[in-house]
């Protein structure tokens, strides 16, 4: 199985990239430019030289093409040409979208939270893409781009999931439960994206407000999607 991570030249998509590589997955690092994801995956190897890295560069469109699975990291801006962009190759796919609508998309606070039209950018995403039987899932909002950077150590925060389809999501806990420390929580219905993507803006603020890079989620009493 080919992961493609869509916009994946940023911190949060090259950590999401970097940590699966790791545990084994074949990753493809997506970008607007192809020389742009080539460069980056090819520092990647570099500062990772301590593990065989199974990851290639391609532009956003070659990347969804050849994925099977893709994940979406790409700043809210950005997500509805990116997302239209890829669109045609979408169809059957999952799609994970880490988006959140910050409102440092309008020049504000990076602790305040964007009311989307569509209710969240998860959900807006599964707009765009309705009848290419994509199934769409909120997933990866709540880790910090610090945890997945911090390479090797475990990632202490669980990665709170929600969409339509329950195999799709079963198979995104596959992927994410890889990286180690991850524990994937299934919220439930697409809908509940509204819910998590709001968490970010304040897991920032309470980082920002105790000088930390790590402040993640941890769900107690709740067993784990696979544990079910």
């Amino acid at each position: 199985m080919k992961v493609s991570i869509i916009g994946g030249t940023g911190p949060q998509g090259l950590g999401i990239a970097e940590r699966l590589a790791i545990a084994g997955v074949d990753v493809i690092v997506g970008s607007r430019k192809e020389e742009k994801a080539l460069e980056v995956v090819a520092k990647a190897k570099e500062d990772l030289a301590d593990y065989e890295l199974s990851m290639v560069g391609m532009a956003n469109e070659d990347a969804a093409k050849e994925g099977d699975v893709l994940i979406i990291t790409v700043p809210l801006v950005a997500q509805k040409p990116t997302v239209e962009g890829i669109k045609e190759f979408c169809k059957d796919k999952i799609v994970m979208d880490a988006t959140v609508p910050l409102e440092t998309a309008i020049g504000g606070k990076p602790f305040r939270f964007i009311d989307l039209m569509e209710g969240s950018a998860a959900e807006r995403t599964a707009a765009i893409l309705e009848g290419t039987g994509a199934k769409v899932i909120c997933a990866f909002c709540n880790i910090s781009n610090s945890h997945l950077s911090n390479i090797p150590e475990e990632i202490d925060c669980d990665c709170l999931i929600a969409g339509d389809d329950k195999e799709a999501k079963e198979t995104a806990a596959e992927i994410i439960d890889k990286i180690p420390g991850i524990r994937t929580i299934d919220t439930g219905i697409l809908e509940k994206a509204r819910i998590i993507e709001k968490i970010t803006p304040l897991l920032i603020g309470l980082n920002i407000k105790y000088k930390s890079h790590y402040g993640g989620l941890r769900i107690t009493g709740i067993p784990a999607l696979d544990k079910e």
